[in-house]
């Protein structure tokens, strides 16, 4: 049965979702499975390139998408952020409670789906800014995070 998103924060984390998986398609990346479940935990999207596989979390924020807020969410394209005040960072809504979870999830999947030990896999985070009135998006993607 598939999952019903009733809450706003549930919708714009379900479209941030399909941003996800369109920007790692177009990455060269194969989706394997989206939103495995456990009680303890889940994984947003499992994914795989050559013969790595990707643990993906997701994390979906709307805001205006503007130049200034363009620099701001990828500083490396532009000027450094210089007002930081009021600027929310979903990345930063990962901490070690989540990431422990996480790595649990993770071992369940690959014991579950009887995920050969040599194969090689990591955990990345996708951070998805959506103007909504624009129809605008920007992803940022955080590679190969130890948990």
């Amino acid at each position: 049965m598939p999952k019903v998103f009733t809450s706003e924060k549930q919708k714009i984390g379900a479209k941030g979702e399909e941003i996800a998986v369109m920007f790692l398609m177009k990455q060269g990346f194969s989706i394997v499975e989206r939103n495995y479940t456990k009680k303890w935990g889940e994984i947003d999207i499992i994914a795989e390139k050559g013969k790595m596989l990707y643990f993906i979390e997701v994390k979906a924020v709307t805001r205006e998408i503007t130049k200034r807020k363009a620099e701001e969410c990828f500083p490396e394209r532009g000027k450094a952020i210089k007002d930081k005040v009021d600027f929310y960072r979903p990345e930063d809504n990962i901490h070690l409670w989540k990431l422990k979870r996480l790595s649990r999830t993770i071992q369940t999947y690959l014991l579950q789906r009887k995920v050969s030990d040599d194969r090689e896999w990591q955990f990345d985070v996708l951070v998805v800014y959506m103007d909504m009135s624009k129809r605008l998006a920007r992803v940022k993607r955080y590679e190969d995070i130890v948990l």
